[in-house]
């Protein structure tokens, strides 16, 4: 998604410090990690949600190398507790039904020590609360109102205008 490489430099201002050691799972991983892995003392890996058959060499080379993985997400990722900084989500949850997406979110917060960035493809509609149980059983996943803030100051000063909701979640703790 190129959402979130446009993103990239306010999502640095929000998150600061917690831009070191990061995990995205969306379909366009490879260029998203890749971009990831130039900015300044950024790590990064990837999930790769759907199967890689058409990818482009550079994908497949972080494929080999182990930087990014291509996992069904309905299932435990294969990562300890608190493994990443942050986790960022594009264009992987919208899909789930309600029964994955209840234990897809709360796995995602497990391994992220200070938060879990999501961005959905849905403009024009309106920005849901995470607490509505949209998706069936509430997951106790909480918004991090203090990031959130820090990403629309930044937004703001950066002229950066988002082309599809975004949330910043808690980190399980």
């Amino acid at each position: 998604m190129v959402e979130v490489q446009r993103a990239i430099p306010i999502l640095a201002k929000a998150y600061g410090d917690s831009m070191h050691k990061i995990l995205h799972v969306g379909p366009d991983t490879c260029s998203v990690v890749s971009k990831l892995l130039k900015e300044k003392e950024t790590k990064a890996w990837g999930v790769q949600p759907y199967d890689i058959e058409d990818a482009d060499r550079n994908c497949k080379a972080l494929v080999k190398k182990g930087i990014v993985r291509v996992a069904d997400i309905k299932f435990p990722l294969p990562y300890r507790p608190k493994s990443f900084s942050l986790v960022i989500v594009s264009d992987a949850l919208e899909y789930l039904s309600p029964r994955y997406l209840n234990k897809t979110l709360p796995d995602l917060a497990r391994v992220s020590i200070d938060g879990l960035m999501i961005f959905t493809d849905s403009p024009g509609h309106r920005k849901a609360k995470v607490s509505e149980s949209k998706y069936g059983r509430v997951t106790s996943l909480e918004e991090n109102e203090a990031t959130i803030k820090k990403f629309e100051h930044a937004a703001t000063k950066m002229s950066y205008v988002s082309k599809c909701q975004n949330f910043h979640l808690m980190p399980f703790h």
